[in-house]
């Protein structure tokens, strides 16, 4: 039966310095590294072991991937990198520190941003030292400048149903290694969450979320692995 297995990324640096992150390449802290292993083991002694993986092309979020699935045993299967599981890109926030963000523009107004189905941060400006339109990994691609939940939805999920769902329908187990908001993007089409409801949803790091599935892929059962 097919089988989705959903990670965020372990705690980043910048997760630990209360920075917006976005599009912008930051490592794992000690903490994401140990939460990586620990999800992989977990997946190990539940027996619960994907055949292709698929992940963005920020580093948190592959050496979570790789990390879990050195620990499980099958760093060895296949995986496919792809920009359209990025996290969500925070435009001009990128970079700031979210408590002084909030002091200077009102908690309102950065709830809006950080909360809002469609309305996105400020556009980050061309040139600036967080713009990653000449990033070697993006050629080809026009890089956004700043991005709502709804524009994240809007590459994320065809993407999941042009090149994840077809691996679904002949019955594998399927790992995506990926952000907060590109997961939540998933979460919110596989368990129907209304657009006002996906903008309070929390996906905690490190956390497999598994979907088990139909061969239809109706989905039959989600959990989270480590409260079963």
């Amino acid at each position: 039966m097919p089988r989705l297995i959903l990670v965020r990324h372990g705690q980043s640096q910048w997760n630990l310095e209360n920075r917006f992150t976005g599009w912008w390449d930051v490592g794992l802290t000690e903490k994401g590294e140990a939460e990586a292993r620990a999800a992989g083991e977990l997946l190990r002694e539940r027996n619960i072991l994907p055949s292709i993986a698929f992940t963005s092309v920020q580093t948190r979020a592959i050496k979570t991937l790789h990390i879990a699935l050195e620990a499980a045993g099958i760093l060895w299967i296949p995986e496919t990198k792809d920009w359209r599981l990025n996290e969500r890109h925070y435009g001009g926030l990128t970079g700031l520190d979210k408590a002084e963000t909030a002091a200077k523009h009102g908690k309102e107004q950065v709830h809006i941003w950080r909360r809002s189905f469609d309305t996105p941060p400020p556009v980050l400006e061309k040139g600036s030292t967080f713009d990653l339109s000449s990033d070697p990994r993006y050629a080809g691609i026009d890089v956004p400048q700043t991005e709502s939940l709804k524009d994240t939805i809007a590459r994320a999920l065809p993407y999941y149903q042009g090149s994840i769902v077809p691996h679904l329908k002949a019955g594998a187990t399927v790992i995506v290694s990926a952000h907060g908001n590109s997961l939540r993007a998933l979460v919110k089409h596989l368990s129907g969450i209304s657009d006002e409801e996906i903008t309070g949803l929390e996906i905690p790091t490190g956390q497999p979320i598994i979907y088990e599935m139909a061969d239809d892929l109706t989905v039959t059962d989600r959990y989270y692995l480590s409260e079963r």
